[in-house]
Protein backbone atom coordinates (compact mmCIF):
# COMPACT_ATOMS: atom_id res chain seq x y z
CA UNK A 1 0.00 0.00 0.00
CA UNK A 2 1.58 3.57 -0.99
CA UNK A 3 -0.06 5.11 2.26
CA UNK A 4 -1.67 7.79 -0.47
CA UNK A 5 -5.30 7.83 0.19
CA UNK A 6 -7.96 9.74 -1.74
CA UNK A 7 -11.64 10.42 -1.45
CA UNK A 8 -14.90 10.33 -3.38
CA UNK A 9 -17.89 11.00 -3.27
CA UNK A 10 -21.11 10.06 -5.25
CA UNK A 11 -25.31 10.25 -4.25
CA UNK A 12 -26.84 7.63 -6.08
CA UNK A 13 -30.70 7.13 -4.43
CA UNK A 14 -30.48 5.82 -0.68
CA UNK A 15 -27.06 6.04 0.95
CA UNK A 16 -27.80 2.55 2.75
CA UNK A 17 -27.72 0.85 -1.20
CA UNK A 18 -24.68 2.63 -2.17
CA UNK A 19 -22.68 2.49 1.30
CA UNK A 20 -23.48 -1.44 1.24
CA UNK A 21 -21.69 -1.30 -2.19
CA UNK A 22 -19.08 0.06 -2.05
CA UNK A 23 -17.92 -1.29 1.48
CA UNK A 24 -17.19 -4.62 -0.48
CA UNK A 25 -15.13 -3.13 -3.01
CA UNK A 26 -11.29 -4.06 -2.97
CA UNK A 27 -9.14 -0.75 -2.21
CA UNK A 28 -12.08 0.73 -0.31
CA UNK A 29 -10.50 1.72 3.45
CA UNK A 30 -14.08 3.61 4.75
CA UNK A 31 -17.54 4.81 3.60
CA UNK A 32 -19.71 7.37 5.57
CA UNK A 33 -22.89 7.97 4.73
CA UNK A 34 -23.86 11.93 4.38
CA UNK A 35 -25.18 15.11 2.62
CA UNK A 36 -23.86 17.08 0.22
CA UNK A 37 -25.03 19.84 -2.40
CA UNK A 38 -27.16 21.67 0.00
CA UNK A 39 -27.42 25.24 1.24
CA UNK A 40 -27.76 24.74 4.87
CA UNK A 41 -25.02 23.67 7.40
CA UNK A 42 -24.88 20.53 8.94
CA UNK A 43 -28.67 19.44 8.19
CA UNK A 44 -30.55 16.50 9.71
CA UNK A 45 -31.79 13.42 7.86
CA UNK A 46 -35.38 14.72 8.92
CA UNK A 47 -34.24 18.11 6.95
CA UNK A 48 -33.05 16.37 4.12
CA UNK A 49 -35.72 14.51 3.91
CA UNK A 50 -38.26 17.26 2.39
CA UNK A 51 -35.96 17.93 -0.35
CA UNK A 52 -36.02 21.81 0.81
CA UNK A 53 -32.34 21.61 1.75
CA UNK A 54 -30.59 21.02 -1.61
CA UNK A 55 -28.77 18.21 -0.57
CA UNK A 56 -28.40 14.82 -1.68
CA UNK A 57 -27.61 11.36 0.07
CA UNK A 58 -24.07 10.57 -0.29
CA UNK A 59 -21.40 7.79 0.30
CA UNK A 60 -17.89 9.44 1.08
CA UNK A 61 -15.41 6.91 -0.03
CA UNK A 62 -12.13 6.54 1.43
CA UNK A 63 -10.01 4.77 -1.09
CA UNK A 64 -6.03 3.74 -1.95
CA UNK A 65 -5.66 4.66 -5.54
CA UNK A 66 -3.28 1.81 -6.07
CA UNK A 67 -5.70 -1.01 -5.26
CA UNK A 68 -8.61 0.54 -7.32
CA UNK A 69 -8.88 4.00 -9.28
CA UNK A 70 -11.26 6.77 -8.91
CA UNK A 71 -12.41 5.23 -13.08
CA UNK A 72 -12.88 2.19 -11.28
CA UNK A 73 -15.03 3.33 -8.81
CA UNK A 74 -17.13 5.43 -11.56
CA UNK A 75 -17.72 1.81 -13.34
CA UNK A 76 -19.34 0.29 -9.72
CA UNK A 77 -21.44 3.97 -9.38
CA UNK A 78 -22.91 3.92 -12.78
CA UNK A 79 -23.81 0.08 -12.84
CA UNK A 80 -25.16 0.10 -9.48
CA UNK A 81 -28.13 2.31 -9.78
CA UNK A 82 -30.00 4.53 -12.67
CA UNK A 83 -28.43 7.28 -13.74
CA UNK A 84 -31.37 7.80 -16.15
CA UNK A 85 -34.00 8.97 -13.66
CA UNK A 86 -34.00 11.91 -12.40
CA UNK A 87 -34.48 12.57 -8.55
CA UNK A 88 -35.33 8.95 -8.15
CA UNK A 89 -33.87 5.42 -7.43
CA UNK A 90 -36.86 2.86 -7.10
CA UNK A 91 -39.50 3.76 -4.65
CA UNK A 92 -37.19 6.62 -2.96
CA UNK A 93 -38.02 9.86 -4.89
CA UNK A 94 -36.79 13.71 -4.66
CA UNK A 95 -33.78 15.79 -5.11
CA UNK A 96 -32.20 14.09 -2.25
CA UNK A 97 -31.80 11.02 -4.45
CA UNK A 98 -30.55 12.60 -7.39
CA UNK A 99 -27.43 10.73 -9.57
CA UNK A 100 -24.62 12.96 -8.84
CA UNK A 101 -20.89 12.89 -8.67
CA UNK A 102 -19.37 15.24 -6.34
CA UNK A 103 -15.61 15.59 -7.55
CA UNK A 104 -12.88 16.79 -5.59
CA UNK A 105 -10.46 18.06 -8.15
CA UNK A 106 -10.08 19.27 -11.29
CA UNK A 107 -8.64 15.32 -12.17
CA UNK A 108 -11.80 14.23 -10.68
CA UNK A 109 -13.71 16.25 -12.54
CA UNK A 110 -11.88 15.21 -15.97
CA UNK A 111 -12.52 11.66 -14.96
CA UNK A 112 -16.40 11.86 -14.68
CA UNK A 113 -17.06 13.74 -17.61
CA UNK A 114 -15.14 11.80 -19.75
CA UNK A 115 -16.42 8.66 -18.17
CA UNK A 116 -19.81 9.93 -18.87
CA UNK A 117 -19.57 10.83 -22.60
CA UNK A 118 -18.02 7.61 -22.89
CA UNK A 119 -21.47 6.27 -21.82
CA UNK A 120 -23.74 8.33 -23.56
CA UNK A 121 -21.41 7.27 -26.56
CA UNK A 122 -22.17 3.69 -26.06
CA UNK A 123 -26.07 3.99 -25.69
CA UNK A 124 -25.97 1.44 -22.90
CA UNK A 125 -28.96 3.57 -21.09
CA UNK A 126 -31.91 3.72 -23.74
CA UNK A 127 -33.01 7.42 -21.87
CA UNK A 128 -30.90 9.88 -21.54
CA UNK A 129 -28.46 9.93 -18.69
CA UNK A 130 -29.12 12.95 -16.14
CA UNK A 131 -26.07 12.09 -13.22
CA UNK A 132 -24.63 15.77 -12.47
CA UNK A 133 -21.13 15.82 -12.34
CA UNK A 134 -20.66 19.14 -9.60
CA UNK A 135 -17.96 20.46 -7.43
CA UNK A 136 -17.87 19.46 -3.86
CA UNK A 137 -18.49 22.09 -1.65
CA UNK A 138 -19.49 20.50 1.77
CA UNK A 139 -19.86 16.97 3.22
CA UNK A 140 -21.86 16.11 6.59
CA UNK A 141 -21.78 12.76 8.34
CA UNK A 142 -24.86 11.75 8.70
CA UNK A 143 -26.40 10.56 12.02
CA UNK A 144 -24.44 7.36 13.52
CA UNK A 145 -27.66 4.91 13.05
CA UNK A 146 -27.28 5.51 9.25
CA UNK A 147 -23.71 4.15 9.15
CA UNK A 148 -22.96 0.49 8.25
CA UNK A 149 -26.91 0.20 7.98
CA UNK A 150 -27.02 -2.75 5.95
CA UNK A 151 -24.47 -5.10 8.31
CA UNK A 152 -25.85 -3.76 11.19
CA UNK A 153 -29.78 -4.27 10.08
CA UNK A 154 -29.73 -6.94 7.50
CA UNK A 155 -32.79 -8.36 8.59
CA UNK A 156 -34.91 -5.09 8.38
CA UNK A 157 -37.60 -5.00 5.37
CA UNK A 158 -35.69 -2.55 2.92
CA UNK A 159 -32.69 -4.23 3.62
CA UNK A 160 -34.10 -7.74 2.45
CA UNK A 161 -35.64 -6.43 -0.14
CA UNK A 162 -34.47 -3.55 -1.75
CA UNK A 163 -30.71 -3.56 -0.60
CA UNK A 164 -29.66 -7.15 -0.69
CA UNK A 165 -30.58 -7.56 -3.81
CA UNK A 166 -28.25 -4.75 -5.15
CA UNK A 167 -25.23 -6.01 -3.22
CA UNK A 168 -26.32 -9.75 -4.63
CA UNK A 169 -26.21 -8.36 -7.97
CA UNK A 170 -23.08 -5.84 -7.88
CA UNK A 171 -21.04 -9.27 -6.08
CA UNK A 172 -21.94 -10.93 -9.37
CA UNK A 173 -21.41 -8.14 -11.78
CA UNK A 174 -18.01 -6.97 -10.21
CA UNK A 175 -16.21 -10.28 -8.31
CA UNK A 176 -12.86 -8.96 -9.21
CA UNK A 177 -13.24 -5.82 -7.28
CA UNK A 178 -14.48 -7.93 -4.08
CA UNK A 179 -12.28 -7.38 -1.06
Amino acid sequence: MSGKIEVATFGAGCFWCTEAVFLNVKGVQKVESGYSGGKIKDPSYREVCTGTTGHAEVTQITFDPTIISFEDLLEVFWNTHDPTTLNRQGADEGTQYRSVVFYHDESQKKTAEAYLKQLEASKVYKNPIVTEISPLTNFYKAEDYHQNYYALNSNQGYCQYVIRPKVDKFKKQFASKLK
